[in-house]
């Protein structure tokens, strides 16, 4: 068996980590499905805003655990982070209806309708399952399914933060919820936090793909997860290609792989190991789950199309020449890629960037996404290119400094304690980046601001977050910077704001982009155009392997061009590393 050495040691918690887009869904699946099968009694629990567990196991699941399909002995469900939001608010301000006055109702329900809501009522959901004995004590394993990685280090890091707020905290609420009912959940996070740093108990699966990008993910994933007590970890390595063919993008996909397998970095290469070889089909269905577990080389039949269907499938999409030609026409504004994580966001918006310095206009390059890769894709700088990040750290103390000056003068000395104490709160990060959001959007007014973002879950936590903002600003625009007044405006303004859908010509990051787009025209934002990233459809390669997943990728090709979008570009796979504006300018080639 292909997971056999990660089985023979699995604890009762196995927690499933990685960059967006590497196969943890996938592998996580796996190998619950692999210990069901040996008789264990499993629980599967993805815990990430843009969960695909109903896809990959062909089975309609809900916040609380549910048979899967054609498996005996596994149970999987969602926390959905809306209803976990929706239940807890209602939780905090039940007990108040009928005794506060309405107006004082309607103000806390505002008061908890951030994002740090979402996020503080998720990881209740997942304390309360690691954490609570009388719901573990019913299985032999639970199997977390978490979210991309920047996201995992923050749910990771709000049981401590969360302890010291209450500890410290003197007046009696938070921007959660009053203290008295949030310290009853405090037994489930320290329950939690012990759990997770017992190898008796918890082993941490660091989930990569055989390319650099993910490797340094993992890296730092993993050794951020060692420093807060989580050492007992394993790696697998996902999708590794070999190849015997004598075609050229084979052989340069192989060595690629060969290449970045024996550069790997030191943390990650004293972790035992599970290598997983690359395959031409998605994972999905408990049939293929099981052929991956067993690493059975058996995969499903697919109707070869002739040449003619292929070009035809392949005519529907559009240039980048003309995709470009479009953006530039107006000489400023903002373009930004959004996405699941993984499919290739970040190289995306470097190389457009790159290309509109290129043509002579001005361009600031900057990124929303907590595991920023932007530092690492564009290596030097470029003429008529400035490059930032908003780093949540410092854009956190710059607004507790600005909120402290300009309340200085207003507030008596009680007022400025109190303001200090909510200044402690996990929540102002959130406000703080939503605030340099807003500035940089702002900044295409006078030049062109393309922004890299962060992957789905985070994104549409950013989304509602504005959306929220926006609707308070409207009852009262006191005090709040333009930026933030025009925000929504600007994003819906398609002359203005063009947003990217970029995607990977498979099964689930199709499917998730689809939702990131119903999402966005809820918010009254249309999408200007998707692009399906690393396609080998759209290479001319010749080996068997290779030929087999170009045919698999046309089906979803064809669903984006025919059903999604009005304008879709295809860009190939490329050998080249795309690091560099040089290597970037290969993608519109």
């Amino acid at each position: 068996m292909l997971f056999r050495e990660l089985i023979d040691k699995s604890p009762k918690f196995l927690f499933f980590t990685g960059k967006g887009g590497v196969g943890k869904t996938s592998m996580a699946c796996a190998v619950s499905v692999a210990l069901s099968d040996m008789g264990r009694n499993v629980l599967l629990v993805s815990t990430d805003p843009a969960s695909n567990l109903d896809e990959v196991l062909e089975t309609s699941l809900a916040n609380i655990p549910k048979g899967v399909k054609h498996i005996n002995n596994l149970m999987a469900m969602n926390i959905d982070p809306n209803k976990a939001a929706h239940d807890y608010k209602e939780k905090m301000i039940g007990p108040f209806r009928g005794v506060l006055p309405e107006d004082t109702i309607v103000s806390m329900e505002e008061q908890l309708s951030g994002a740090c809501t979402m996020e503080v009522a998720t990881f209740n959901e997942f304390s309360r399952l690691i954490g609570d004995e009388n719901i573990s004590n019913a299985y032999d394993h639970i199997i977390l399914d978490t979210a991309p990685t920047g996201h995992t280090l923050r749910l990771l890091s709000l049981p401590a933060a969360w302890d010291n707020f209450i500890l410290e905290n003197q007046t009696g609420s938070t921007c959660i919820g009053s203290l008295s009912q949030i310290e009853g959940q405090k037994k489930y996070y320290e329950n939690a936090r012990n759990i997770l740093t017992d190898p008796n108990y918890t082993i941490l699966v660091l989930v990569t793909r055989a390319d650099e990008m993910s490797f340094k993910e993992a890296e730092r994933a993993g050794m951020e997860l060692y420093e807060q007590g989580i050492k007992y970890q394993h790696l697998i390595i996902n999708g590794i290609f070999k190849s015997a063919s004598s075609d050229s993008l084979a052989l340069d996909f192989a060595k690629k792989t060969d290449k970045t397998m024996k550069n790997m970095p030191y943390f990650l290469n004293k972790l035992p190991k599970t290598l997983v070889s690359f395959m031409p089909f998605g994972i999905i269905g408990a049939e293929a789950l099981r052929n991956a577990a067993l690493e059975k080389s058996e995969q499903p039949s697919i109707s070869i199309i002739s040449d003619d269907e292929k070009l035809k499938v392949l005519n529907a999409s559009f240039s980048w020449d003309k995709l470009l030609s479009e953006i530039e026409a107006r000489g400023s504004g903002v373009v930004m890629t959004m996405g699941k994580g993984g499919v290739g966001k970040t190289s995306i918006a470097a190389a457009i960037a790159c290309e509109l310095a290129f043509r002579g206009h001005s361009v600031h390059l900057s990124t929303t996404d907590p595991a920023e890769h932007l530092s690492q894709t564009l290596n030097s700088e470029v003429k008529n290119l400035k490059v930032s990040r908003i780093n949540p750290k410092e854009e956190t103390q710059k607004y507790v400094v600005s909120v402290m000056e300009v309340n200085s003068q207003i507030l008596d000395e009680e007022g400025i304690e109190l303001l200090k104490e909510e200044m402690k709160s996990p929540c102002i990060e959130e406000i703080a980046v939503f605030n340099a959001f807003a500035k940089m959007v702002s900044n295409g007014k006078s030049e062109f601001t393309v922004l890299d973002t962060a992957p789905t879950g985070h994104t549409l936590l950013l989304l509602d977050a504005t959306e929220s903002y926006h609707k308070q600003v409207a009852k009262n625009s006191d005090g709040v910077s333009d930026e933030v007044k025009n925000l929504l405006p600007l994003l819906k303004n398609p002359d203005f704001t063009k947003i990217l859908i970029v995607t990977l010509p498979e099964a689930t990051p199709v499917h998730e982009a689809e939702q990131l787009q119903s999402d966005l025209r809820r918010a009254g934002i249309e999408p200007y155009a998707w692009v399906i990233n690393q396609s080998f459809a759209a290479t001319d390669t010749k080996d068997t392997l290779l030929k087999q997943k170009s045919f698999s990728e046309l089906k979803y090709i064809k669903e984006v061009t025919q059903r999604l979008s009005k304008k879709t570009v295809l860009s190939p796979w490329l050998g080249a590393n795309l690091k560099g504006h040089e290597n970037l300018r290969k993608i519109f080639t």
